[in-house]
């Protein structure tokens, strides 16, 4: 795949799906899975406009939502679903566009588009004045489709990275994962700790928390760790409280079967289900009798 940015141009007449496409959930395989099959028959190249920063983090800075995947991942998995470019735009760089300056300088100009696929609430151009019935209306004028996609629902609702982003901080990490269609990631270097875990027998690699990414609520987790080895693990996430609590969040995985040194290496970390809460134990004694279950339930749950 070719990823153009931040001075991307597509030579060849394409099609492309336009949106943020956090986490590039269940609903965004679906507007990508019809884009695919049209540009099959209609040979055109697919691709994906997306954009970082977040919108919103440009237009309401104190209301930038926590992202559920970073722009790396995000190319990383659009790329898995077999688009073959990847667009993206900076909001600054184009909000003082009409709708037809939109059209004609990104979207024919660049991306030599001959469709364009969005979803229903698609907005776009200066103040938001564009809608799908706008991009409609342009694409006769400039000679290009446009296939508006219903929002993907389940039995709950629509199918959102709004939803997914809640789900997670909640800790309902399993429900997100449904909705995700994979685990929740978080990705971070190894870094030295107090080594307290391994002399409770339980050794951890360890994991500031990225700024500006959802994380799970506080808790034990069954995980699955990828980048510099591959293995399931159990995830500890917050303040350590019965060793006294410095108020800084930390995510400790102790990684199954596994007795290597990992600092400085990079982890990915899936989250599976979500065991319990964190909790204060009133001696070193119980943590252990708890961590040992604890372990002992992960292993059964990825076990299945």
């Amino acid at each position: 795949m070719n990823v153009f940015a931040p001075t991307w141009e597509v030579p060849d007449a394409s099609g492309v799906a336009v949106g943020v496409f956090d986490g590039v959930h269940r609903g965004h395989v679906t507007v990508i899975a019809q884009l695919l099959s049209r540009c099959r028959k209609e040979g055109l190249v697919p691709g994906v406009l997306t954009f970082d920063p977040h919108p919103v983090e440009v237009l309401a800075p104190a209301q930038a939502p926590p992202l559920l995947t970073r722009i790396d991942r995000r190319i990383e998995l659009l790329r898995q679903l077999g688009v073959e470019w990847v667009g993206v735009l900076d909001l600054r760089d184009i909000r003082s566009m009409s709708p037809e300056e939109f059209v004609t300088s990104v979207l024919i100009a660049k991306a030599n588009v001959r469709l364009v696929s969005v979803g229903l609430d698609f907005r776009f151009g200066r103040d938001r004045t564009g809608d799908v019935a706008t991009l409609d209306e342009l694409g006769r004028r400039h000679g290009f489709d446009v296939a508006a996609v219903e929002l993907v629902a389940d039995e709950e609702g629509v199918i959102s990275s709004t939803r997914i982003r809640q789900l997670v901080m909640a800790g309902r990490v399993s429900e997100a994962a449904a909705l995700l269609g994979r685990p929740h990631r978080v990705s971070g270097v190894v870094v030295r700790g107090d080594a307290r875990g391994r002399t409770l027998g339980y050794p951890t690699a360890n994991l500031p928390l990225p700024a500006g990414l959802a994380v799970p609520a506080d808790g034990i987790y069954a995980v699955r760790v990828r980048g510099a080895i591959e293995a399931d693990g159990v995830a500890s996430l917050g303040v350590r409280p019965t060793f006294g609590t410095s108020g800084v969040r930390l995510l400790e995985v102790h990684v199954f079967d596994f007795s290597g040194d990992l600092y400085g290496k990079t982890l990915d970390v899936d989250f599976v289900e979500r065991l319990r809460g964190e909790e204060r134990f009133d001696s070193v004694e119980a943590l252990v009798d708890q961590m040992d279950k604890d372990a002992m339930a992960a292993r059964q749950i990825l076990s299945s």
